[in-house]
């Protein structure tokens, strides 16, 4: 699909401009294997840059406008780099429109391009479209304008385009991976350093993004409810964060919290503890133990943390059924979006047609279930 993506936006550069591109720009989607709700506790969390991605086709304009065209949108937007301090009409192009905000006010400038993008990250299903268009619009900015590319500076630009110009109050996961991924490789990020370290994925088995076709809705409230307790837990222990409690401080103390406050801290402590351990597993290519930390994390996410609903819940079981299925969990914020299972890759087809047969049959929604690759980070291929 990479390719196909690749020729549709060149050629449909090149239909609407007469001429072709000057640069290709691109930026992965992402799926987390395990590590959720631990980012803004400065914790850690173990995702992959997946094979679905969004392109542009770019070249440099002598004015300090920026004109794109959509292709999946079918809308064509324009805006001036000079003196936008709000957002605007609203959708896809506030994420460009906020990356150039970031960027000049940290003080990189900027130039003027037009373009062509499209994607195939699904939209609302937790795989980080956003982080994948602000990244591609970042490498552009970048490619377009001589900035040096350094792959965490321009994540924090992005997670800030994301923050305070779109509005949503994002960790910095999202736009890192997305940065910073590597073929064949998970990354391990430490939320507080934001240092990272590759982990390779073995060949002999294959994540599967399993996509309920349910999505989050309205859950600011309860999210912002998490974090607040997650915080207060911090306060009792007196620490900046909940990643600075150890699994055994937590054990000795945990009967001081009240029932609530108790469960979230737990889910936090123990998914840090499962996240670090499951790099070090993966690394040594014992697949089995780290399926079976995916297993405790989905029943954390969904009894301590209680961010699931039945849905995914029905999905993770199903998934778990298959004898090639080595651990299933939810993945993301929760409430909705998308399961991730790890896989013995001779199965892998199989599973996802079975899987998804049955989630049919007893929920009777149509996921999208997709085989993944570990990609590589945003990246930028100049046709001059």
């Amino acid at each position: 699909m990479s390719g196909e993506l690749r020729a549709r936006v060149r050629e449909e550069f090149e239909r609407r401009f007469g001429a072709a591109p000057s640069f290709l720009a691109r930026a992965p989607g992402r799926v987390n294997l395990i590590g959720d709700h631990t980012d803004y506790n400065d914790g850690f969390v173990l995702p992959m840059a997946i094979d679905r991605e969004v392109w542009l086709a770019v070249r440099a304009r002598t004015d300090r406008r920026v004109a794109v065209h959509s292709i999946d949108f079918g809308e064509d937007a324009t805006f001036s780099l000079d003196g936008a301090r709000a957002r605007d009409s609203g959708g896809w192009v506030e994420y460009l429109r906020g990356v150039a905000w970031a960027l000049e006010d940290d003080g990189r400038p900027t130039r003027g391009w037009e373009g062509v993008a499209a994607g195939d990250v699904p939209l609302g299903a937790g795989l980080s479209s956003s982080a994948a268009l602000e990244l591609a619009a970042a490498r552009t900015f970048s490619a377009i304008s001589g900035v040096v590319w350094q792959p965490v500076a321009m994540a924090r630009i992005a997670q800030r385009a994301e923050n305070e110009w779109v509005g949503v109050n994002c960790g910095i996961m999202d736009q890192l991976i997305s940065a910073a991924g590597a073929a064949g490789h998970a990354l391990l990020i430490d939320c507080r350093s934001l240092e990272t370290q590759l982990v390779l994925i073995p060949d002999s088995v294959a994540v599967v993004v399993l996509d309920t076709g349910t999505r989050r809705g309205l859950v600011d409230s309860a999210y912002n409810e998490r974090r607040a307790q997650c915080e207060a837990a911090a306060r009792f222990f007196g620490v900046p964060a909940l990643r600075d409690v150890d699994v055994a401080t937590f054990t000795a103390r945990e009967h001081e919290l009240d029932p609530v406050t108790r469960k979230r801290a737990r889910h936090v402590i123990h998914e840090n503890a499962r996240t670090l351990d499951a790099a070090q597993l993966l690394e040594r290519g014992d697949l089995a133990a780290v399926g079976a930390l995916m297993d405790a994390s989905h029943a954390s996410l969904r009894d301590d943390f209680e961010v699931s609903r039945s849905e995914l819940d029905t999905m993770v079981e199903l998934a778990r059924r298959d004898d090639a299925c080595l651990g299933a969990r939810m993945t993301g914020a929760g409430f909705g979006g998308c399961a991730v299972a790890l896989v013995r890759r001779e199965g892998a087809d199989t599973f996802a047609c079975d899987v998804a047969r049955m989630y049919t049959e007893v929920v009777g929604l149509e996921p999208a279930v997709y085989v993944c690759a570990a990609s590589q980070g945003a990246s930028v291929e100049s046709l001059d």
